[in-house]
């Protein structure tokens, strides 16, 4: 990643070792490739198309969501790598942000991804908690008023809610949201992968600009990273690890650092000689890999 990302003050490259993202690649299977499982690719699975892409929206719609969660990736692995390498860090919190609405939830038709949610009920939305707080203070079946913010406007809606399937009890409206903020860099931090979208290069992202400014994070091996990464350096499960592993494996990458959990689970169970580091945060990830032995 070294030659994607400079940052002001970056070392001279040493030759050995580097951190690398790895990537999903989505495609439109073949009528063979549906019917052949042989003729599929190494560790390909098949899905149905809306499950990527949910009724109501297109494959336009679903870009354009990744690229924006890329572009608050590169900014809250900046701000996460320089705050740990020193820096002030100015990151407010601004809101519960939409990244997806579940298709017939209450907020379906309501609310859009990339929308905002600042209040609710009159009480002001900081994060994801105070939204999951401010919803649970009421019954099931109960609508919210939410103060939503778009681009420069401010709306109010009305939104039902309804009992979450995997919380007994709790209502919920139907949307995924993550943190907003408003982060301001001590420094500029450029970072360009082209058309790469999605939010779970965040630890590869934060990882390469501390590697860039204090060298000798990777220890000479070549480190491949994935996971989404919270601007508190918490690191978030992601989808495709599998796929990840395989990848990593196959590019002949020494160490892969993946979130703690199902992901690490599924990692070891493709990663033949790949050594497999699970991680719950950012700091956690930096120790692990500064003690690992040099590599020879």
């Amino acid at each position: 990643m070294a030659e994607r990302v400079r940052v002001p003050g970056e070392k001279p490259l040493d030759g050995s070792g580097g951190i690398y993202y790895v990537d999903v690649v989505v495609r439109k299977a073949s009528l063979l490739e549906e019917r052949v499982s042989r003729l599929r690719p190494e560790g390909a699975d098949l899905v149905p198309e809306h499950a990527l892409v949910p009724p109501g929206t297109n494959f336009g719609d679903r870009r354009r969501q990744n690229l924006r969660q890329m572009d608050r990736s590169q900014e809250v692995a900046a701000a996460v790598a320089l705050r740990e390498l020193g820096y002030d860090i100015e990151a407010e919190p601004a809101g519960a942000l939409v990244v997806a609405v579940a298709p017939d939830a209450p907020a379906d038709g309501e609310l859009e991804p990339l929308e905002t949610i600042v209040g609710v009920d009159g009480s002001p939305v900081q994060t994801p908690d105070d939204l999951r707080r401010l919803i649970a203070e009421h019954e099931i079946g109960e609508s919210v008023r939410l103060r939503v913010r778009s681009g420069g406007a401010t709306r109010t809606v009305e939104v039902g809610t309804v009992a979450s399937p995997v919380e007994s009890g709790r209502p919920i409206i139907g949307v995924q949201v993550e943190q907003s903020a408003e982060i301001r860099l001590p420094v500029d931090v450029e970072i360009d992968l082209g058309g790469v979208g999605g939010p779970s290069a965040g630890l590869a992202f934060a990882l390469d600009i501390v590697e860039e400014l204090d060298r000798d994070t990777d220890r000479g091996y070549d480190v491949a990273a994935t996971g989404e990464i919270e601007l508190d350096g918490g690191v978030l499960p992601v989808g495709g690890v599998k796929q990840k592993t395989i990848g990593a494996r196959r590019a002949g990458i020494d160490v892969f650092l993946v979130p703690a959990g199902e992901n690490a689970e599924v990692a070891r169970r493709n990663a033949a000689d790949v050594r497999i580091i699970p991680v719950d945060n950012f700091q956690q990830a930096l120790r692990k890999l500064r003690t690992l032995p040099k590599k020879p």
